[in-house]
């Protein structure tokens, strides 16, 4: 029988935190049930699985970072939607480490969970609705989608393992990149004969 006041929710987000303090491959059940002060077998009747519990992390993550951009860029167009986009992604980054990885990692979840979770479909949507003020048709639509992603992720995981080491400081460099993301994006390169669609 599930225990009083624990819930599939309650487990959910305590991972959630841990993964925030800790880092998600230090997310077990184990410590999971020490942080709710419960056995590790009460889990069990609201998560499946370690797997199952750190899917569950990852669409609650996603709807997360999705608020938070969709906040951002609201009335905003153009550099000025994608700065906030970008900084919206950047501090969700900051302010959960281990719940942003948990969005970055490809994980085995529930098909039921994702088709009710409407996070990862949203970013999808807000994504493209940002980038169409740049004038793409596809596939250049969805080549723009995959450049800024790429420089998002690599820059905010760069940041994180504190791959940048040179004296100049992050903060001076990040608005620069986003300037010259808004660059490519207005002048997009044209498609050549012959190029894969």
């Amino acid at each position: 029988m599930p225990r009083a006041g624990l819930s599939a929710e309650r487990v959910t987000l305590a991972g959630a935190e841990l993964a925030d303090e800790v880092g998600l491959d230090h997310v077990t059940m184990s410590a999971v049930a020490r942080r709710l002060g419960v056995k590790d077998a009460s889990l069990y009747a609201h998560v499946r699985s370690l797997d199952d519990l750190r899917g569950r992390i990852a669409l609650l993550a996603a709807d997360e970072k999705t608020i938070r951009i969709a906040e951002a860029i609201a009335g905003r167009a153009g550099k000025d939607a994608l700065v906030a986009y970008a900084q919206a992604w950047r501090s969700y980054a900051h302010d959960h480490p281990g719940r942003y990885t948990a969005t970055q990692t490809p994980m085995e979840i529930d098909p039921g969970l994702v088709a009710r979770a409407p996070g990862p479909r949203r970013a999808i949507e807000l994504t493209y609705s940002m980038l169409r003020a740049y004038a793409l048709d596809e596939p250049d639509l969805t080549d723009a989608v995959r450049l800024m992603r790429s420089t998002l992720h690599g820059f905010v995981s760069l940041e994180a393992a504190g791959g940048f080491a040179h004296a100049r400081p992050a903060e001076a460099t990040w608005p620069r990149c986003l300037d010259a993301l808004h660059t490519v994006l207005e002048r997009w390169p044209a498609r050549h004969e012959g190029d894969p669609r």
